[in-house]
């Protein structure tokens, strides 16, 4: 499967090495093309997957996009690539944490996926998942032995599908938590699983895993 990830930080060479372990195609768009560039130099040289880069502004490469920007920036995004969002699934994978880092700047009757959705164009099937986990971990999909578990919200069953198998196929667990106003709760959990990193000394290389 081709996928688009919009941005070149720590977040998207997380996701598009699991994308990569599970042999698809990665296209990843950043407004610094050059930071692109680097970045999947930097992925070809520990993977055999296809990966390109590209600018912000690019066509849009198959039927995932991936928001790997801060939420701050994910207004822009979607109103750049509005006429292409139509009929494709947009991942939500951020925590939309305020500047003091003790507390969410959306409303508490919302998400910043339930914002995004309201901004995207009618026909796109927006999808949380990957805010709870954090991008070192996503190097190799595991921490503490065990495979990552990746909760995904979403209000389309479909494009949850769709998410659930590219997260099997990056080694890792996916959880279908219920509709998109759960993403309410998993950006609570991002928030206090940063928090812990800070207080437990962990340095972000904790995960959230749910065992029985």
């Amino acid at each position: 499967m081709q996928v688009t990830i919009l941005g070149a930080g720590n977040m998207s060479r997380g996701i598009a090495t699991r994308l990569l372990a599970g042999a698809h195609e990665v296209h990843i768009l950043d407004r610094d093309a050059g930071h692109a560039a680097t970045l999947v130099d930097e992925l070809r040289s520990a993977s055999d997957g296809r990966v390109s880069a590209g600018a912000v502004g690019d066509k849009l490469m198959g039927d995932v996009v991936i928001l790997a920007v801060p939420y701050v920036g994910a207004a822009r995004m979607v109103r750049t690539y509005a006429d292409q969002l139509p009929g494709r699934i947009l991942v939500d994978v951020t925590n939309p944490v305020n500047a003091a880092y003790d507390g969410l700047s959306v409303a508490p009757d919302t998400s910043a996926a339930e914002e995004i959705e309201k901004l995207a164009p009618d026909g796109t099937k927006v999808v949380k998942a990957f805010n709870t986990t954090f991008a070192g971990t996503l190097l190799t999909g595991r921490a503490g032995g065990l495979p990552l578990d990746v909760l995904i919200a979403g209000d389309d069953a479909d494009a949850k599908g769709t998410i659930a198998r590219l997260v099997e196929m990056g080694g890792m667990r996916p959880l279908d938590v219920g509709p998109l106003h759960r993403a309410r709760q998993l950006e609570g959990m991002g928030l206090l699983h940063i928090t812990l990193q800070f207080t437990m000394g962990t340095g972000f290389g904790s995960a959230i895993k749910i065992v029985s």
